[in-house]
């Protein structure tokens, strides 16, 4: 609130007697008073613009510690997508390492087997028009008290997880309360903050059944049901307030796509008279199949995000002929782009999305995107290589440039997932 300028005396007639000016006096200073106490409460109203996608600007702590005690932020918000940017350094990375986090999967702990460079940690993601703040593990289990997420997709979904048992780990280590011993339905609870998060492994998100562990490429052949649920993770999400859906490598492998329980094509299959529907076939039904098994759960409420296609990064060859990715710094936006096979598959998710977005708010269902397609393509430095195990190992493991090293790139997504779900809140809290 401005006030008058000082030729408008607030005070009128300056020749006025003193038993005028008492009462006018008492009457400014209970304005004065009034304009303190109701600007804090108004100035977030006054600042909020609707998007998809908000910035949101943060009070430091000029402590030391700043990265354990960070102010929470301020109410100013303005547009900003988060998801277009560069990586800029970030000295300050990383928020832990692998002898500091056991919740590292071996095959990502490329620290602990030998990769000889560390400067892929030390980058943090910057958006063109914002800055997008470091993961806060305070706020993130605040925000989620006594609620619950599950990770829903593939292993790179399962890396997303550990990444975030990770950054978690400064505030609360998790205990496991998995129903089974199976590592790829685990499940673990932040007792402080009754906060339970889970991880569903469906590869392909529909019933999948192994034709032939070997397949034409020695990779296997798989037969997809694409217009049947796969129930070993659709019927236990519906408990769950937040839904975090990922897929995409698993569908360059050979398989045979079946409909109305016949078969109706395939991609690489090599059998004889089943024409060859491409992979993109069968990537679109099993996104749209999963999100309809997600629409027709009666009784979930939550928000359903989609974490978007992350590329991967081999060159002088595919990833089982000798294909391999040993950058060690990120690209910028300039030098590469989202192009042939990458450029489709996350059209497709866009695609799918949108329908289900739809058919989902007319149940009340949020749907939210965790775009993270660009991002991970800037980043062919990221990926552990060939340092998942010892050199003198005996096993039978291609160079990885799929999943990410962690501490690594991957982090930068509970960056994304934070600062979503504050946007979220602070929506929430004006409508």
């Amino acid at each position: 609130m401005k006030f008058q300028d000082s030729e408008h005396h607030p005070f009128g007639n300056t020749t006025m007697t003193s038993k005028h000016m008492i009462p006018k006096l008492t009457l400014l200073a209970i304005m004065v008073i009034l304009t303190l106490a109701i600007t804090p409460l108004w100035y977030p109203f006054c600042s909020y613009h609707s998007s998809s996608v908000l910035k949101m600007k943060h009070i430091h702590d000029d402590d030391d510690n700043d990265a354990m005690a960070e102010k929470l932020p301020s109410t100013y918000v303005e547009k900003c997508d988060i998801f277009t940017g560069e990586w800029v350094p970030n000295p300050k990375a990383p928020y832990y390492t692998n002898k500091t986090c056991w919740a590292i999967h071996e095959h990502q702990n490329c620290m602990k087997y030998g990769r000889p460079d560390s400067e892929f940690i030390k980058w943090r993601w910057k958006p063109s028009d914002c800055e997008l703040p470091i993961f806060n593990p305070f706020q993130f289990l605040e925000i989620v008290k006594g609620k619950s997420m599950a990770f829903v997709g593939d292993s790179v979904g399962r890396n997303q997880m550990q990444s975030m048992i990770c950054l978690l780990s400064r505030v609360e280590w998790p205990i496991d309360i998995s129903y089974t011993r199976d590592e790829y339905f685990k499940r673990w609870k932040y007792p402080s903050y009754n906060f339970t998060m889970a991880t569903f492994w469906t590869p392909h998100l529909v019933r999948t059944k192994v034709a032939d562990p070997n397949g034409p490429s020695n990779t296997g052949l798989f037969n997809l049901y694409l217009d049947e649920y796969d129930e070993k993770w659709t019927t236990q999400v519906e408990e769950f307030d937040y839904i975090i859906l990922d897929g995409g490598h698993w569908f360059y492998r050979p398989m045979v796509f079946y409909e109305r329980k016949k078969v109706v094509g395939c991609h690489f299959c090599l059998l004889e008279n089943v024409p060859d529907l491409t992979m993109f076939y069968g990537y679109r039904r099993a996104f749209r199949t999963a999100f309809k098994a997600i629409n027709s759960l009666e009784d979930f409420k939550g928000t359903v995000f989609l974490r978007t296609f992350a590329p991967s990064h081999f060159e002088n060859g595919i990833w089982n002929e000798g294909g391999n990715c040993l950058r060690t710094k990120p690209f910028r936006s300039n030098e590469t782009r989202l192009e042939g096979t990458n450029l489709e598959l996350y059209m497709i998710q866009l695609e799918e999305f949108r329908k289900a977005e739809t058919e989902g708010r007319k149940k009340g269902l949020k749907f939210k995107l965790i775009d993270t397609t660009q991002a991970m393509l800037l980043r062919p430095d990221g990926h552990p290589s060939r340092y998942g195990h010892w050199p003198n190992e005996n096993v039978t493991l291609y160079n990885d440039c799929v999943h990410w090293c962690l501490p690594g790139p991957i982090d930068t997504w509970s960056d994304f997932l934070l600062q979503m779900l504050k946007m979220e809140g602070m929506r929430s809290a004006i409508s």
